[in-house]
């Protein structure tokens, strides 16, 4: 029996795709060995979490992922769970010691990481190829696609105004540009590491195969082709289809609506103290320099308004019933607002860089206007 098992424990696996692959993962849950050496790692990622190079907001270098994949070759899948929670929770701890809420979706990107590189690394012959589809997986599935959605969420569980952009520049570089840096770097990590840790028995497979070749260096390349080119893509479609105006800022937007009724109200001659123009979207074209706004035009009704001037309309943040709301408002609540009325659709067009008004289409409701222009 125990040669059996001594057999078992050095089996090396071409695929996670078998029941004996995940009952060994499993095994190494009851290892006393192994979870001494879970623990380990999981205060080295800690540490190694707090070494960071801010790029910017909710981005950072850091060289955790040394830790995680070594920890994640030597237990495996199984066992990367919850390592992956408890460092997650840790990290947390340390770096906010005044408290504050605990946001669980983000241990979903520690343990989407930790799980990839078992599943490439655990029982396998480690090879320059499984380090860098590894690293890929993780910088384009985790840090670009998984992020995302779970940041998005952090900012609206925290009320923030700010939106949390699909892909941003710097991170989408930091991405990309450093796939290839820290495949390399992961390579002559473990090519190091290794060989210190045979002895130990934590490692069954050899580094004989973790040497760069021409080869390597071009599948390097074509990894990060293809993470830029899909990345550069989604980005074209995504600025393509999006509304700028659901990023606008609640000062942000009571000036451009602003702008935009001072337009309408000297296209139409309309006075522009009795008109209230709100932003509906909008919208741009990649490598185009025109921004093209669709506008909602309401006539004030002035008593209405000053019946209900300085009034609290959300007790919760305060706020209260002024010009300023009304003229800073998104489509929804200009739409419940009793004193406003729809009167008219419009679209403008402005230069995106210098802001210089372009043309201006508007579309009267058959509502009498003051102006000469209105029907």
């Amino acid at each position: 029996m125990q040669r059996n098992a001594a057999a078992l424990d050095k089996t090396l696996y071409k695929t996670p795709f078998s029941k004996a692959y995940w009952r060994q993962a499993a095994a190494e849950m009851k290892d006393i060995r192994m979870l001494v050496f879970a623990a380990l790692m999981i205060g080295i990622r800690v540490i190694m979490k707090l070494a960071v190079i801010p790029l910017g907001a909710d981005l950072n270098i850091t060289f955790a992922f040394f830790a995680n994949a070594f920890g994640a070759m030597v237990f495996g899948p199984v066992m990367a769970v919850p390592a992956a929670c408890v460092s997650d929770l840790l990290g947390y701890l340390i770096s906010n010691p005044s408290g504050g809420p605990y946001y669980f979706p983000f241990v979903l990107t520690e343990i989407a990481g930790s799980v990839i590189f078992a599943l490439f690394l655990y029982r396998a012959e480690i090879t320059v190829t499984r380090v860098f589809l590894a690293k890929f997986c993780i910088n384009f599935f985790v840090n670009l696609l998984l992020q995302t959605p779970i940041m998005r969420s952090y900012y609206a569980f925290r009320g923030m105004s700010t939106v949390y952009p699909l892909f941003d520049g710097i991170r989408l570089a930091k991405n990309v540009v450093m796939l290839p840096i820290e495949a390399i770097l992961l390579t002559l990590f473990l090519l190091a590491v290794v060989p210190a840790v045979k002895p130990l028995n934590f490692v069954r497979s050899t580094v004989d195969r973790l040497k760069l070749t021409k080869r390597h260096i071009i599948l390097l390349a074509v990894m990060f082709v293809i993470s830029a080119g899909a990345s550069a893509g989604y980005v074209i479609y995504d600025y393509n289809n999006k509304s700028f105006s659901k990023d606008y800022k609640a000062e942000e937007r009571l000036q451009r609506n602003t702008e935009m009724n001072d337009w309408v109200a000297e296209e139409s001659g309309e006075n522009a103290d009795n008109l209230v123009t709100v932003i509906l979207s909008a919208r741009s074209r990649a490598f185009q320099s025109e921004m093209t706004y669709e506008l909602a035009i309401y006539r004030l009704d002035q008593d209405a308004f000053r019946s209900r001037e300085g009034t609290i309309v959300d007790e919760k943040k305060g706020t209260l019933y002024t010009m300023d709301l009304v003229r800073g408002y998104s489509k929804t609540p200009a739409s419940k607002d009793e004193a406003l009325t729809l009167i008219g659709t419009g679209t403008a067009v402005t230069n995106k860089h210098t802001g210089q008004h372009l043309s201006i289409d508007i579309q009267w409701l058959n509502e009498p206007k003051q102006g000469d222009t209105a029907p």
